[in-house]
């Protein structure tokens, strides 16, 4: 272990005067071998696959013709029962696996997977499990590729449940330095996977349920130390407002807001967590994300827009100050939490040639922006059931609310559309390009809502309402069945090509693939392909275990590989995972998937499939065999 690091607040100006001078002379260099280790077909280096979060492939071996021949290659289990999320990483023949809590990790030589090349299994604070939200999932790692004149060498990152970031040293395993990041005294946990930009290490935040503060920091990839840190809501200088902060767009808001829309000190405890996907754009030198909900739920007890939580956030790497920021639910009051996945692309609208960022939030609208400069280009709705919302008024970005379904004390609310859980939560989506279409794995999931009043205290549930899920309207409420969909949405036009209802959310996410195939697991146990132009279903395997993870591909000996964790869990699976029975319990999500358990029971672990299975023990039965000597009696 190189050192250790605990750092609770600010490092002096001094220090991070000191990191940036260090992180800036090589800055470029990282980013470039990262850029150009994600396009070769043999690695896939980061959640999404590149920088622009896309998860497509250029890989065409597996086709719309071909599909139905893939087979299960090989496997891996996790020995772990709670909900797998996020996807392997596959780095220069090395697949890294990561799990749930206690968040071990796994590395893997594809030359021989049954075999494990070295594990880390850290020993975590148990309380860390108390307050965890909503099951103790974890969403992926991250990679640093040294460069030849560091002494530091190839990194994995691994965030922890209780508060810690370790930093693994990619070959051997062995810890090279690990730093405390939160504190689960106040209920701020960690299930976001790191994101690696230049030399820093981003990592997000979990915990808005208890009252957590979000933030975001930057650590030297080298060595440990805090380079920035940034909230999501207080004085300007903490969240990292300056002069040119929405300069674009000064309708969405600038400067003082993130004190003067809370009452009192309500911004000390009010949420803005962020524990979902990032992009990063090296010509901007922009990180995209968002923040989660204000809390507490009940918005009766903050009054105000509640800047900047629920806020699309541009930031530049090096410094963290934020270029522009649009918030997406000003004063939410249904815990829409848009940390959802942000896809980057370049496409031409309304005769416009254009570098678009394209979020589905969970407020039921998937919206299109200028990444360059926030403007907001499209706000489409997710389905046309959506009933919060009349529009989104273009001119001041604000979505325009339909009072029937609103939120109040002294009020029940019915037939709210979508629920707290959105029409989207944290699946990550894909786009593909040649097509130009973004797959999206949404709900389908109506609320009742009454809230009530409750104190706030320090790292416990700061939530006040009570819950009822349902299917929405095209689903069967009857049954708790058609919980979710699948769509193709083309953005210029703000239509959908194809959609297909789903028996229940198809929590985990898609993969877009050249061969015009897309993936995507379901909460039900199976791993679908269906025709990217048409939406047919190709082909599908069922799971051990319901997935929530989202597909990953890959090439090894010129075999393409597509590979997705099983393990139900997450918000959805609370029921299963707790043996919980009251409708309203998991803030909800209980009642809504009473039918869970009658097609997929818990389990976690990696399916990877191949056309025809081929793959490391096809090829060669007698690989990793420990003897091939058959001895007979002689008789």
């Amino acid at each position: 272990m190189r050192r250790l690091h605990s750092i609770g607040g600010y490092v002096s100006a001094s220090c991070v005067a000191l990191a940036l001078g260090g992180l800036l002379t090589g800055a470029a260099n990282a980013n470039d071998r990262l850029i150009e280790m994600a396009k070769n077909p043999e690695n896939y280096v980061m959640p999404g696959l590149d920088y622009t979060a896309d998860n497509y492939s250029e890989m065409d071996q597996i086709t719309a013709e071909n599909v139905k021949d893939l087979r299960v290659a090989w496997t891996f289990s996790t020995g772990l029962l709670n909900g797998h999320e996020g996807t392997p990483l596959v780095v220069d023949g090395v697949m890294y696996v990561n799990s749930s809590f206690p968040n071990n990790v796994y590395a893997l030589d594809l030359k021989n997977p049954g075999k494990i090349k070295w594990q880390y299994k850290p020993k975590q604070d148990p309380a860390a499990r108390a307050v965890a939200c909503c099951d103790l999932v974890n969403r992926g790692l991250a990679y640093w590729p040294s460069d030849d004149a560091s002494k530091t060498p190839n990194l994995i990152f691994s965030n922890q449940l209780d508060g810690h970031v370790v930093a693994l040293n990619a070959e051997t395993g062995e810890m090279y330095w690990k730093v405390e990041n939160a504190d689960i005294k106040v209920g701020s946990t960690l299930t976001v996977a790191p994101y690696v930009v230049k030399d820093l290490v981003i990592i997000g935040s979990s915990g808005a349920e208890l009252g957590v503060r979000g933030v975001t920091t930057a650590y030297n990839v080298k060595t440990a130390e805090m380079v920035w840190r940034r909230f999501a809501t207080g004085p300007d200088d903490e969240i990292g407002i300056g002069d040119d902060f929405n300069k674009a767009n000064p309708q969405y808001g600038q400067k003082g807001l993130g004190l003067a829309t809370w009452e009192d000190d309500a911004w000390k405890i009010g949420g803005g967590t962020n524990w979902g996907w990032y992009a990063y754009d090296p010509s901007l030198d922009l990180i995209y994300y968002a923040r989660a909900t204000p809390r507490p739920w009940n918005e009766t007890m903050r009054p105000g827009d509640n800047k900047w939580t629920m806020t699309i956030m541009a930031r530049n790497a090096d410094d963290g100050m934020l270029k522009w920021g649009y918030q997406k639910t000003p004063h939410d009051e249904w815990d829409y939490a848009g940390v959802n996945v942000m896809m980057l692309s370049d496409q031409k609208i309304d005769g416009k040639d254009l570098k678009l960022v394209t979020h589905p939030d969970r407020n039921g609208i998937i919206y299109t922006l200028n990444r360059v400069n926030g403007d907001l280009v499209r706000a489409d709705f997710l389905d046309d059931t959506v009933n919060v919302w009349t529009h989104v008024d273009m001119k001041t970005g604000i979505p325009v609310r339909n009072p029937e379904y609103g939120t109040r004390m002294e009020h029940k609310g019915k037939d709210i559309c979508p629920s707290a859980m959105g029409y989207h939560d944290q699946a990550h989506d894909s786009y593909d390009p040649e097509r130009g279409l973004f797959y999206l794995a949404i709900n389908h999931i109506c609320m009742d809502w009454e809230p009530f009043m409750l104190p706030y205290r320090a790292g416990q549930f700061f939530v006040g309402a009570t819950l009822s899920m349902y299917p929405g309207p095209k689903g069967d409420r009857a049954n708790y069945l058609g919980l979710g969909q699948v769509k193709a949405y083309s953005a210029p036009d703000g239509k959908y090509k194809w959609s297909v209802m789903e028996r229940f959310a198809a929590w985990g996410g898609t993969l877009a693939t050249k061969g015009g195939v897309m993936f995507y697991p379901t909460l039900d146990g199976y791993f679908k392909a269906r025709n990217s132009d048409t939406g047919e279903l190709l082909w599908k395997f069922k799971m051990p275990s319901g997935g929530i993870g989202y597909p990953m591909t890959y090439e090894h000996n010129g075999t393409q590989y597509v590979a997705v964790y099983y393990g139900v869990g997450g918000w959805p699976g609370v029921g299963l995972v707790f043996d919980l029975q009251d409708p309203t319990a998991g803030l909800g999500a209980v009642g809504a998937f009473r039918n869970l358990q009658n097609w997929t029971q818990q389990g976690g672990g990696l399916l990877v499939f191949s056309l025809d299975g081929k793959g490391p023990y096809s090829e060669d039965v007698n690989l990793d065999e420990y003897s091939n000597e058959i001895v007979t009696d002689g008789t």
